[in-house]
Order: C-alpha cells, then sequence, then structure tokens
C-alpha cells in the first residue's frame, strides 16, 4: 500500500476517519501477496461467490445484463453464468494483487503471447497504435502482460473515491507507466503523433453527449466515438488486444489481432458498430470473464424510455 505524498497540500483529507475502510481494504490486497500464486487461484472463486451473495445491487446488474444479451439461455443456464462471473470476478481481485505486487518473472511463467506480430506490424508504421481492448475480470493483470512487450499508455477514467484513485493511480503508473486521463484528447494525439502505444476501453456506458447509439448483443448502447475520432486525425492502426485465462489453469492467452483494415472509415456510426462487434464477438466467447457488472445499457436513446436496471 502506498503512502500519500506530502508533496501534495490536501495529502492529510486522505486520512480521515472516513476513508479508513478503504485504506483497510487497500493494506489486506497488500497482505494477500504474500501469499502463493496457486493458492490465490484457490481462493478467488469462493471470494467471488461471496461478493455474488453480499453485493445484491452489482448481482442484479448482472441478472439484467445476461437476460438482455442472451435471451436464448434458460433461467438455470444464465444463474449458472452468473455465478461462473462472480467466481472470475473474484480471482480477478488476486490478480489484481499480482498486477500491483507480483515479480516480473510470475508474469513471464503466466503469460502465453499469440499474434505479438501483429503489434510490431502497427507500430512500424509510424503513426501510433490504438490498442482496443474490453472490461474483462483480467484488466489489471492484462497491463502487466502487456508492459513486457511494449511501452504504451493507459486511458483511464478517474474514480470517485480519493483514496482509491490515490491508489490506482499510484500503482499503475509504477508498473505501467504514466496515464492519460480519457477526456484528454489532446495528449492521446500527442503520444500517438509520437508513434507511442495507447490502450483504451470503450465498452462502457456513455452519455448521450459524447457517445452515439450502436448496437451491442442487438441492443442499442450508447458508446463512445473516441477511437474514430482519434484515428481521423492521428492515423494510426487500431490493434485489438485481449487476455483471457486459460480453462486449463496454467495462465493466460495475450492475444493481438490483425489491425483493423479500412479504419476509420468516413462514417463514424460504421467505425463505432465495429468496435462494439469486435467486443461482442469475445463477451460472447468467454462470457464468464465479462464485467458484467457495469450497467453498460443504463443510458437509453429517448430520455424517457424505462430504464432496464432497477433504481436508476
Amino acid at each position: 500500500m502506498s503512502k500519500p505524498n506530502s508533496a501534495d497540500p490536501a495529502w492529510w483529507r486522505l486520512l480521515a476517519p472516513w476513508h479508513w475502510p478503504t485504506w483497510l481494504a487497500f493494506l489486506t490486497l497488500r497482505s494477500l501477496s504474500l501469499l502463493p500464486y496457486s493458492l490465490m487461484q484457490k481462493l478467488g472463486p469462493p471470494l467471488g461467490r461471496l461478493l455474488m451473495a453480499v453485493w445484491s445491487s452489482r448481482r442484479g446488474f448482472v441478472d439484467w445484463n445476461l437476460k438482455l444479451c442472451f435471451p436464448e439461455m434458460s433461467d438455470a443456464e444464465r444463474l449458472e453464468l452468473r455465478k461462473k462471473n462472480f467466481e472470475s470476478l473474484g480471482i480477478g481481485l488476486f490478480e489484481l494483487v499480482v498486477s500491483w505486487w507480483g515479480s516480473e518473472a510470475l508474469i513471464t511463467k503466466l503469460s502465453h503471447v499469440e499474434g505479438l506480430e501483429h503489434l510490431e506490424a502497427a507500430k512500424a508504421k509510424g503513426k501510433g497504435v490504438v490498442l482496443l481492448c474490453a472490461h474483462f475480470t483480467t484488466l489489471e493483470i492484462s497491463g502487466r502482460f502487456l508492459r513486457q512487450h511494449t511501452a504504451f499508455t493507459p486511458i483511464y477514467r478517474k474514480s470517485t473515491n480519493p483514496v482509491a484513485e490515490h491508489q490506482i493511480v499510484h500503482w499503475r503508473s509504477r508498473k505501467l507507466g504514466p496515464m492519460i486521463h480519457r477526456k484528454n484528447l489532446r495528449n492521446m494525439m500527442r503520444t500517438l503523433r509520437d508513434n507511442g502505444v495507447i490502450w483504451m476501453l470503450p465498452d462502457q456506458n456513455t452519455n448521450r453527449v459524447s457517445g452515439i447509439f450502436v448496437k451491442f448483443f442487438g441492443i442499442d448502447a450508447s458508446t463512445s466515438t473516441g477511437i474514430s475520432r482519434l484515428t481521423k486525425r492521428t492515423g494510426s492502426a487500431v490493434v485489438p488486444f485481449r487476455v483471457t485465462r486459460r480453462a486449463s489453469g496454467d495462465g493466460y492467452d495475450v492475444c493481438f489481432s490483425p489491425a483493423l483494415e479500412d479504419f476509420p472509415s468516413a462514417d463514424v456510426i460504421d467505425d463505432t458498430q465495429r468496435i462494439n462487434d469486435v467486443i461482442e464477438g469475445w463477451a460472447r466467447e468467454y462470457p464468464e470473464q465479462y464485467l458484467w457488472i457495469h450497467r453498460r445499457f443504463r443510458t437509453r436513446p429517448d430520455i424517457k424510455d424505462q430504464p432496464f436496471y432497477p433504481s436508476t
């Protein structure tokens, strides 16, 4: 666990009593880094089932998302998928521990890389690369795998919890390098024009002002147009990148796909739909590992539309 930076004039505010539970949570995570990785993998699923039992609001979001996205499944099949998804989330919490405090030797041992030549080919064009990723439960450890093969800049969304924000920025920056806030378009373009690599995850709900509605699992989903707009200005390549756990338990498939062809097009709607189609394909292939706890369909096309999620 990192200490607040005393150079920040407001650092003392993070030590207020109402922040102590968050500090305790991060201290607990730090202590878990002393466990062997094999034990973490065994403890992850029961932790996920515990989260499923006590985190009723997120359990409800998962239920609604699975009902919307997999209408062909029976209720029993969706309940089983929900359980596996929370188990995957529990493993993901231990992967955060490995990502922030795990050794480089362990990261190397767990990584099984495919398609690295696609990233190298895109970088060789000299116009920068946008790595297209998505919110899977393997998100935190994905950055450590990626960092072994290229310098890159993650694009991030600020946490509403100041202690969590402090810890996330500190440890991600320490392990992965400097980050860029998702609204800082100028720095993103500067990085790409310097032939840098940025890591973007455009699969969370976006408001009506900054997003457009395209299909995700056949449902209108408000989606960021950032990748299309960035690549129009910079000529950068878009390389899909995903990390998934192996069913055998012996590590992770770290996969780079060929850069998207004829991207961007003249139509931002078509571009954004293509992005969603790639992510949907991954989520259909590995549904238990996708992060269904988000309210992906919270924003509706018409403000008068009934919300999909309770109490929204």
